[in-house]
């Protein structure tokens, strides 16, 4: 992982940089330091003298990639893609190449919902109704646990496993303690998150369950006092989808309720963008906020967004800015 690798090519520091650059944030930059001595060769062989990498640069490297399959090229032209940007916040003009279609068998898309979408979603929440009266049924809790899965990008798993302990109004924030990687974390809480989720409890608390507001109670149960289950919060997500006109397409496409910790990624850096910060320094911070390990699983949400809003992120001005992030110019309520 500390590989020295030795470059030549007038670009030789700024590789260096990038991949120091990758290592502070946390990424595994192994594979990066590889790819760029291919990048380095081509730029000595070409004779490459000035700061600048353009279309015709990029298109000429590829030529010689006639043994690429399709999945190394992808991960090749996101590197391009990504030192471009580097490379722009020293002020050198550089293009950013448009990434190749490529789909493995394995790959996924996840649905991002776009923000209409969401009011809509929200709205069909607060109009469901229940005609049959029995002690399981769950309707209650999902006006709050969607706001709360789009709000914050949980895991429904997450969720569903916080306990009264873990829902702290007095200091706005959400512990997380059983997470999909063993590791805990805090996530602050909005003021609309904090009126939902106190509406729900005291409506909950109305129920007439014994030790209801015991701190190592679950914060999210069903009328008959017992944890709810991620496959009824879907059942009754199933219905939102239909009361809100977006059709559930089935075979694991889709829309599904893990899809709102997609959408509230997406939509984070979207705002973020649009806020002036610079996407590759906002990306630890919403990494930290899902609860991934390391950077890899997050950098997929810049796909993602760029697809979603590509004017955007082909904003010069949002993508080159070097901005340093400040924690508290961040909304996390309403902006997935």
């Amino acid at each position: 992982m500390n590989a020295k690798f030795d470059y030549h090519s007038i670009y030789a520091p700024y590789f260096d940089k990038f991949i120091a650059m990758k290592q502070s944030l946390g990424c595994i930059s192994l594979q990066t330091g590889w790819i760029f001595l291919e990048f380095d060769k081509f730029f000595q062989s070409t004779n490459v003298t000035t700061l600048c990498i353009t279309r015709e640069m990029i298109d000429q490297w590829r030529v010689t990639r006639i043994n690429d399959g399709s999945a190394t090229l992808y991960l090749k032209y996101s590197i391009w893609s990504q030192f471009s940007r580097f490379m722009c916040k020293f002020g050198f003009d550089c293009h950013i190449p448009k990434m190749p279609a490529y789909l493995s068998k394995n790959s996924f898309t996840p649905y991002i919902f776009s923000n209409q979408q969401m009011s809509t979603i929200f709205c069909s929440c607060d109009n469901l109704r229940i005609y049959d009266r029995h002690m399981s049924a769950i309707l209650f809790i999902i006006p709050a646990i969607i706001r709360l899965l789009y709000g914050t990008g949980l895991r429904i798993s997450e969720a569903l496993s916080l306990k009264n302990r873990d829902v702290d109004f007095n200091e706005r924030c959400l512990h997380v303690r059983k997470s999909k990687n063993g590791e805990e974390r805090v996530i602050p809480l909005s003021d609309m998150l904090i009126i939902v989720l106190k509406q729900y409890r005291d409506y909950r608390n109305q129920l007439p369950v014994s030790h209801i507001c015991d701190k190592d109670g679950c914060f999210f149960i069903s009328p008959n006092g017992r944890q709810c289950l991620s496959g009824t919060v879907y059942t009754w997500f199933r219905k939102v989808l239909s009361a809100s006109c977006i059709p559930h397409q089935g075979e694991h496409k889709g829309p599904r309720v893990h899809d709102l910790r997609h959408t509230f990624a997406v939509h984070s850096l979207a705002r973020m963008a649009k806020s002036g910060m610079d996407l590759y320094y906002s990306l630890p911070l919403l990494s930290t906020f899902l609860g991934h390990k390391s950077l890899d699983a997050t950098e997929q949400y810049v796909r993602l967004t760029s697809e979603m809003y590509p004017d955007l992120l082909n904003d010069e001005k949002a993508l080159c800015a070097y901005v340093f992030p400040k924690i508290n110019n961040l909304a996390y309520d309403g902006n997935n």
